[in-house]
């Protein structure tokens, strides 16, 4: 017997979604850029950075900074956003546009990249690039830019738990730290 082959009535897999990311969260006085892969599916539904629930980038965000005049509002995207910005950290993404089914990096086909060469002419106080997880940290050479730190931190998606969050926590302090934002 010979193998099955696929006849002309096979009927073939729609092409994943071309989907947008969302628009980056950065001031004049960002000095710590973090960089996400693409948004998951849960951000992509809400149009909010690091939407799904057991995502850990706010929490860990909290626990670097747990006091202080102003607390960050978890019920409330806009005033996590502002809080985060008021503190010198930006966020956006390594890719504008790609095709995925799901919310894995490893679904990620046909990814455009981010024009990143307006980082350094138009946010001067850049001092680091924080990219969460190592799909990002793939494209730091995109990002490079002159006098501005490039690091590779771990992941704070929920598909990454290899790491405990206390290890986490730790990686993203460091980087904090070296921003000059402790």
């Amino acid at each position: 017997m010979s193998p099955a082959h696929p006849g002309p009535h096979t009927p073939s897999l729609p092409p994943p979604p071309r989907l947008h990311g969302l628009a980056p969260q950065v001031t004049d006085a960002t000095v710590l850029l973090v960089l996400g892969s693409f948004p998951g599916a849960a951000s992509l539904a809400a149009q909010q950075y690091y939407a799904h629930p057991q995502n850990q980038f706010w929490r860990i965000f909290q626990a670097i900074w747990p006091s202080g005049p102003r607390q960050m509002d978890l019920n409330s995207y806009e005033n996590r956003i502002k809080w985060l910005l008021e503190k010198g950290v930006g966020v956006w993404d390594v890719y504008a546009t790609c095709e995925r089914q799901g919310s894995l990096d490893s679904a990620i086909r046909q990814p455009e990249v981010n024009d990143f060469s307006i980082l350094h002419r138009r946010y001067p106080r850049l001092h680091v690039v924080a990219h969460n997880g190592a799909e990002s940290f793939r494209h730091a050479r995109h990002v490079a830019l002159p006098g501005v730190a490039s690091v590779r931190l771990p992941s704070t998606s929920p598909a990454h738990a290899s790491w405990r969050f206390e290890r986490k926590l730790e990686a993203w302090r460091a980087v904090v730290e070296m921003a000059g934002l402790a």
